[in-house]
């Protein structure tokens, strides 16, 4: 029993989902504020910090240390204080909607044909819902900060790639018939050739094929 608690603890140690040390580039804190939002939406809902932290794979102290920031400046308290970002024109309580709405998937808000979260959508639902105008890169920044990542809706991409080959073979069986033709020639005339009796009268084999009939 004994080593199996140490075992734990060496996991717990080295699995959490960062450590305690600073040291981080932007993309590392935009990723470590996002975990940040994510608890303190957990602590909105009463959950203890020891579940926190074994819900999102942290420390102990550092859930212990954000649910007293939080309970002191909430949401806000919890932003990243790093260099290299600025600050969030929605206001925590619109975060944790926005947050809410990109879990109910974009098909609950009428994007009901490929069902998939593009920044350009992030942007006109923040747009319609909170009156806040963001560009798709913003859009895109501020999904990250919520543990979001902009979608590409893969299936009309493969549609519209299927219609461009089905045209490119079109064009290019086109131009193989063309080139393997006489000029001036129809498919017309090409259909009455393949009938003898049908030939004209210049035409090789058009006398043996009377004479026949």
């Amino acid at each position: 029993m004994k080593c199996l608690m140490c075992l734990r603890r060496w996991l717990y140690r080295w699995c959490v989902r960062y450590a305690d040390g600073g040291g981080l580039t932007a993309a590392g804190r935009l990723r470590r504020e996002s975990v940040r939002v994510q608890a303190a939406a957990l602590f909105e809902q009463e959950v203890k910090p020891a579940e926190v932290a074994r819900r999102l794979r942290v420390s102990l102290k550092s859930a212990h240390q954000w649910h007293q920031l939080w309970r002191e400046g909430g949401v806000e308290a919890l932003a990243s204080r790093g260099p290299g970002g600025s600050r969030c024109r929605l206001s925590p309580r619109c975060l944790s909607k926005l947050a809410a709405h990109l879990e109910q998937g974009s098909a609950a808000r009428g994007w009901v044909e490929d069902q998939v979260w593009t920044a350009s959508r992030v942007a006109t639902l923040i747009g319609r819902k909170f009156h806040v105008t963001y560009s798709v890169s913003g859009a895109t920044r501020l999904m990250h900060r919520l543990g979001f990542s902009p979608q590409v809706p893969a299936r009309r991409v493969a549609e519209r790639d299927e219609l461009a080959v089905a045209v490119w073979k079109e064009v290019a069986w086109a131009e193989v018939k063309e080139s393997g033709r006489p000029a001036g020639d129809t498919s017309a005339s090409r259909t009455r050739q393949a009938s003898p009796a049908g030939r004209p009268e210049d035409a090789p084999g058009a006398g043996a094929a009377a004479r026949r009939s």
